[in-house]
């Protein structure tokens, strides 16, 4: 009898935990009408073109069907953070359909609608400010389709190089108990879906992407440089063509170019305009004053390092090489701590303590320790990093190095915008696909600044121009004063702190009289001002999406103040659909309306994978949940009861033979 109890006990509980068993990031399903088909094919070919600080990008997505049935091909895929999309054509052999800007639901109807009845249609949707997915259905046996994506950016710049980063690899998101909860990502249009890939190794073969850049910078450059491919740059007419050495590659690792133009005396300003049935639009960029002005107050800095499993492998030893250079910059002045996270936090010190030679001792023998595992809980840290307390003698500076590999990026801005105070947040992305549009709106929410970190070899330099700025301020209390009668909406309406090398780029839609001069001042070692003619304006395609792309991610940031959802997209929403941009709240969808699918034909969903990021050893795994010290307690509790009940059922047995 006991034997047959302690039987359906065990049997219970591995029922209960496959119930419960979450849906791996690597296990997803698809809703077929047919048999299984395999996969379609896909190469990316990326074609920038730069025109002085404006980039205009075309990403092509090469969709084909190897197999002998018709298939969706459902693919999730970032961008820059900063990009507007405001372009989708669909190639068909020789034909083009060229994509609208619908409101999201009705894009999504409308693309059904088409899938349904056979037509060829395309659907490209954000799922995050860095994240889109493209959808294509009823791809022919063996045939191919062609998307392309177009889209504006304005170049980075620091310290007069210029640089633009493409993404190329998605790192699975952690996802909180809170966003997974009756979430099955069964469905291949499941915003979370997107959030936990399906991931390979690298295969030519089955996923590839090729990259040309053509740069005319209006002056020679002095370099041209990329940091993770090997190029190779020719030069005709004072123009630069950039294109990778081989001519195909896997995208296991975003891609960055960097140049620098040959500059005599100051940086020249940049000041360009579009005019619009919407107004008048504005993109400025200028330069502060160079000169370092060394930090008087002793500083407290708190060194915040993610442990978690996606920083895994090349991401970890980033890290702890970042953080010990970090270490390295402190005086006997200064006081610091050190927090680490994965699924729980743990501080090396309960308070800041002063940067003696025993206390940094301690500290980098605890940073050398340190190893990859577990979930992200990063809000935790983060608010605790934070909310520690502060002598108001210190300058607070926290530093804050992840992948930025979470899902619930919406809650850590909240956060930030609450228990910020007098802190300044400056983030470390690691890796080599890290979620840059976080990074980017934490450190502008946290009055600081983010740096990339894409190999061991770039931290001592990268890490050094980043500790230099913590030491060094150039400008603060920065306003801009525009002249009288002009009615300015412009991005940002608040500037931060700005360090050395770092430019002022500001877009504005304005009504009113274009005459006079725009003034803006500042403090350094003293006051500060720079006044900027209207006289001089250059005018410039892409101006106006440039700056309503700036503007609706001003207005999503909003959220981060617990502004609605409603009230957000009450506003965005017109202003996507004038402007022609992808957002939240638009999509953009291409329809061939001669149906090519024979009624009688079933209809594969087929979800592309990404190819995995190089130097990751992040695995097919469930979901990440929570880990506390309560569930393993409790599992731990389990365990013994079972093996207590066995051992007495054994004995049990025993008697009865």
């Amino acid at each position: 009898m006991v034997c047959a109890l302690v039987l359906l006990l065990v049997l219970g509980t591995r029922h209960a935990q496959a119930a419960e068993e979450p849906i791996g990031a690597g296990t997803l399903t698809f809703s077929t009408e047919g048999q299984s088909s395999e996969a379609p094919r896909l190469h990316t070919d990326v074609r920038m073109e730069v025109s002085g600080i404006v980039a205009r990008v075309e990403v092509r997505q090469r969709f084909q069907n190897t197999g002998d049935s018709w298939v969706e091909g459902i693919y999730a895929f970032p961008l820059p953070e900063n990009s507007a999309v405001d372009q989708l054509r669909m190639t068909i052999g020789g034909r083009v359909i060229v994509g609208e800007i619908r409101e999201k639901v009705a894009a999504r109807q409308l693309y059904e609608q088409a899938k349904a009845s056979g037509q060829r249609a395309s659907l490209v949707q954000q799922q995050r400010a860095n994240l889109f997915r493209t959808s294509v259905a009823n791809i022919a046996p063996h045939a191919v389709i062609e998307v392309t994506i177009g889209y504006l950016q304005i170049v980075d710049q620091q310290a007069g190089r210029y640089s633009l980063r493409f993404p190329l690899a998605i790192t699975p998101r952690y996802l909180p108990r809170s966003l997974t909860e009756g979430a099955t990502l069964e469905n291949p249009f499941d915003a979370l879906a997107d959030l936990q890939p399906r991931l390979e190794d690298p295969d030519v073969s089955r996923q590839s992407v090729s990259i040309s850049v053509d740069i005319d910078a209006g002056a020679p450059l002095d370099d041209v440089r990329s940091a993770y491919h090997k190029v190779v740059t020719t030069q005709h007419d004072g123009r630069y063509t950039v294109s990778l050495a081989d001519e195909v590659a896997a995208p296991e690792h975003d891609f960055e170019l960097a140049w620098t133009p040959v500059v005599h005396g100051a940086p020249a300003t940049a000041m360009f305009r579009e005019h619009t049935d919407a107004g008048e639009h504005l993109l400025l960029m200028f330069m502060p004053p160079q000169e370092q002005v060394s930090i008087d107050s002793p500083r407290e800095v708190i060194f915040v390092i993610d442990t978690s499993g996606s920083m895994g492998g090349e991401s970890i030893r980033q890290a702890r090489e970042a953080l010990l250079n970090g270490l390295g910059t402190l005086t006997p002045r200064d006081r610091f701590n050190v927090i680490q996270f994965n699924s729980i936090f743990d501080t090396l010190f309960e308070t800041t303590v002063p940067a003696t030679a025993d206390e940094l001792t301690q500290a980098r023998r605890y940073v050398r320790g340190l190893a990859a595992s577990g979930g992200t809980e990063m809000l935790p840290a983060m608010s605790a990093a934070l909310n520690m307390p502060l002598n108001g003698e210190y300058l607070r500076q926290v530093v804050f190095m992840t992948d930025g590999a979470i899902g619930n990026e919406d809650e850590l801005m909240r956060v930030i915008s609450h228990d910020l105070g007098e802190s300044r947040l400056f983030i470390v992305g690691i890796g080599s696909a890290p979620n840059g549009a976080f990074m980017r709106k934490a450190a502008e929410l946290g009055r600081g600044t983010f740096t990339f970190i894409g190999s061991t070899g770039e931290v001592d330099e990268r890490m050094s121009g980043l500790l230099r700025k913590l030491q060094h301020p150039v400008l603060t209390n920065i306003q801009l004063r525009w002249p009288d009668g002009v009615s300015p909406e412009n991005v940002p309406a608040h500037i931060g702190d700005l360090y050395a090398g770092e430019p002022v780029v500001v877009t504005a839609r304005v009504q009113g009289s274009m005459r006079g001069v725009l003034t803006i001042t500042g403090t350094t070692t003293g006051a500060w001002t720079r006044q900027l003619s209207f006289d001089r304006l250059e005018t410039r395609n892409g101006v106006a999406t440039l700056w309503a792309r700036r503007h609706i991610d001003a207005l999503m940031d909003l959220r981060a103040a617990n502004v609605g959802e409603d009230a957000i997209r009450s506003q965005v929403l017109p202003l996507a659909l004038r402007y022609g941009l992808v957002s939240n709240y638009t999509s953009l969808v291409a329809i061939d309306r001669t149906p090519a699918r024979p009624e009688d034909a079933a209809l594969d969903s087929q979800r592309i994978a990404n190819t995995k990021p190089e130097g990751s050893n992040w695995q097919t795994a469930p979901l990440p949940q929570t880990a506390t010290s309560a569930e393993l307690q409790m599992l731990i509790g389990m365990a013994l009861l079972l093996l207590a009940v066995g051992l007495r059922a054994r004995m049990d047995c025993g008697r009865e033979r």
